[in-house]
C-alpha cells in the first residue's frame, strides 16, 4: 500500500492541473479575469497553462517526476503569491476555492518531490 501512495499523489497533481486548462485554454471568463487582473491576459494565461500541463505529464512519466514537481511547484507558488498579493483569497464568490486548491497542490507536490529526491541528478552526486 505504501508504495502507491505516491503514484496516487502524482495523479491527483496531474489531474488538478490538467483539469483547469480548459478554462485557460477555452478562455472562461474567471480565467480571463483572473490574467487580465494581475496583467498577464492573454499570453500568460496560454503560457502558463502550457507549463501547467508539461508539468502534469511530466508527474505520470516516472523518470520525470521530480522535474514534475518542481515545475508544479513553481507556478502554483506563483498562483499562491498573485493570489495573495493581487487577487485575493476569493475570486468572483467561489469562496476561496481556487486559492484552497492551489494551497493543496502546492502541498502535495511538495511531498512528491521530497519522496522522489533521491532522483534528483544535482542532488545525488
Amino acid at each position: 500500500m505504501k508504495k502507491h501512495i505516491p503514484l496516487v499523489l502524482r495523479i491527483v497533481v496531474a489531474v488538478i492541473l490538467i483539469q483547469t486548462l480548459r478554462f485557460k485554454f477555452l478562455g472562461h471568463p474567471d480565467s480571463i479575469y483572473i490574467f487580465e487582473t494581475v496583467g498577464l491576459e492573454p499570453f500568460g494565461r496560454i503560457g502558463i497553462g502550457v507549463i501547467e500541463l508539461v508539468a502534469g505529464i511530466l508527474l505520470i512519466i516516472r523518470k520525470t517526476v521530480w522535474i514534475g514537481a518542481l515545475l508544479s511547484l513553481g507556478v502554483i507558488g506563483g498562483a499562491i503569491f498573485m493570489h495573495l498579493t493581487n487577487l485575493g483569497i476569493e475570486i468572483q464568490d467561489d469562496g476561496g476555492l481556487l486559492f484552497g486548491t492551489a494551497v493543496i497542490t502546492f502541498i502535495l507536490a511538495g511531498i512528491i518531490l521530497f519522496v522522489y529526491k533521491k532522483e534528483i541528478p544535482l542532488l545525488n552526486r
